[in-house]
């Protein structure tokens, strides 16, 4: 009879273990987008003949902002799978976003032979792009933006050419803050370019 309470004990034990790693599993990277690429099959001569593996090119983001690629190699598909998506998630970036929809300003970016262009777009375009350039403006958040591929097809080179155009997008508050002035100053001074011709015509 005494054996019987420390038996329920340690029952309980093993469900408080499983309910506190359960959580873990839902942790702060259960919001973020995952998106397969491109995965190429490598074959490597070896002395008893061919080794086959897996490469994988994974992208991810959190839809708000921030994105990340990486590409893991493997024997297994799903291991490459998920070596790419660990490497992704250490080497996200942030972009500022225009009003959490579009770039604030267009951007060109090349590697390699890939070269790609981005374009600012008004609400209601949708993502005009395709390929891994696609993937990329999905898992960053962008809802409307033109983008077009004029180099090498190579997902790697398309991929890493996206990032360098995302790289060089700025917002008007961290050139403000670089130029030691306020956002204001800035918009008024557009503002202000903008009607100088009307005047002259005048």
């Amino acid at each position: 009879m005494a054996h019987q309470p420390q038996r329920g004990g340690g029952g309980n034990d093993r469900n408080r273990r499983d309910n506190r790693n359960a959580p873990q599993a839902e942790g702060p990277d259960s919001d973020i987008i995952e998106k397969l690429v491109h995965i190429n099959r490598v074959a490597a001569t070896v002395k008893g003949g061919r080794r086959f593996s897996f490469a994988a090119l994974m992208v991810v983001g959190d839809g708000k902002g921030r994105v990340g690629f990486g590409h893991g190699k493997a024997r297994e598909v799903p291991e490459a799978i998920r070596k790419a998506t660990e490497e992704a998630k250490k080497t996200m970036i942030r972009v500022p976003l225009r009003e959490n929809r579009t770039l604030h300003h267009d951007g060109n970016g090349r590697w390699g032979a890939g070269k790609i262009m981005v374009r600012s777009a008004p609400p209601g375009t949708g993502v005009i792009a395709g390929g891994p350039m696609r993937a990329v403006l999905e898992t960053l958040g962008v809802q409307d933006v033109v983008g077009k591929s004029t180099g090498s097809s190579n997902p790697y080179n398309m991929i890493r050419a996206t990032f360098e155009a995302l790289k060089v997008q700025s917002s008007p508050r961290q050139i403000a803050s670089k130029r030691g002035k306020k956002v204001a100053d800035l918009m008024g001074r557009r503002n202000d370019g903008a009607s100088a011709p009307e005047a002259v015509e005048s």
